[in-house]
């Protein structure tokens, strides 16, 4: 619209009169904005930080284009617009930007601190569940051993949860549906513990958590936390069908003297009498 409307109330100017480097520095620079534009819409989801992004620099292109016109039409000075097009678009545009990217680098933080969460996994990628994207029961092992080894004297609590009615659920939707539950609860279940837990998928609908420094108290407490957690989510399936879950879980405390196999079995006993109860069940 801008080019139509300056080819239409201005001239063209001679070739003689034209400063091709402004149309190599102006011209450049909003074709460079223009891709960056269509990077932003063709990597990022749609919302709030996508259009504020989006926003900012389209009005820089049409700061930059309006600029790099004028090199080639010459505007008559009554119009106003033209002016208000190059002068005012780019520091409108430019606070937008940076409005964005502030919330952006809030996105930022809180992905990241996500992505922590599974850092140690992702190292050691070869102990990742397809599935779940959590580790394996070998890398559960290995990191149990690793740290008694490394911190022999520290509370260390494991909770090992399951999802209850699983085998009816997986019965009834298929194993599609179970597996795509399995996925979500994995994810809930991540993002309710702290940065320093590890969680793994044991074995089918069964999780562990591994937490150093915490008292039997405070692992009971963040297992009830997980299983209220799973309580308020009610799994979407394919057919639209709103599925309520629940977990049940089992806390143990260790101490130096047993064994991983020794942990696990306490574990698998804890949660053993949680389905029992349909609760969290702290093994004394």
């Amino acid at each position: 619209m801008s080019l139509i409307a300056c080819i239409w109330v201005g001239d063209s100017k001679a070739w003689g009169e034209i400063d091709w480097l402004d149309v190599l520095g102006e011209g450049g620079s909003s074709i460079a904005i223009a891709i960056w534009m269509i990077l932003i819409l063709g990597s990022r989801p749609a919302g709030r930080v996508t259009n504020l992004l989006t926003l900012g620099l389209g009005f820089m292109f049409i700061a930059m284009w309006q600029d790099n016109i004028d090199e080639f039409i010459r505007i008559p000075a009554e119009q106003w617009w033209d002016h208000w097009l190059e002068s005012a678009a780019m520091p409108f545009g430019i606070g937008l930007l940076t409005y964005g990217l502030f919330h952006w680098h809030d996105e930022q933080l809180a992905v990241n601190q996500q992505l922590q969460k599974r850092e140690n996994l992702f190292r050691e990628h070869r102990y990742v569940d397809t599935l779940t994207q959590l580790g394996r029961v070998d890398y559960l092992k290995e990191h149990i051993q690793r740290l008694r080894s490394e911190y022999p004297d520290a509370e260390m609590s494991l909770i090992m949860l399951e999802i209850e009615q699983f085998s009816l659920f997986s019965r009834q939707y298929g194993h599609r549906e179970s597996d795509r539950l399995l996925h979500e609860i994995a994810e809930i279940l991540l993002l309710n513990l702290r940065r320093q837990d590890v969680i793994c998928r044991y074995a089918g609908d069964r999780f562990s958590v591994v937490m150093m420094d915490t008292s039997p108290e405070r692992s009971l407490q963040i297992a009830e936390e997980l299983r209220l957690a799973i309580q308020h989510f009610s799994f979407k399936t394919k057919d639209g069908d709103s599925c309520p879950q629940s977990i049940c879980a089992g806390v143990v405390c260790t101490n130096k003297d047993q064994t991983t196999s020794d942990i696990l079995a306490n574990a698998n006993q804890a949660l053993n009498s949680a389905r029992e109860q349909h609760c969290c069940y702290l093994a004394a």
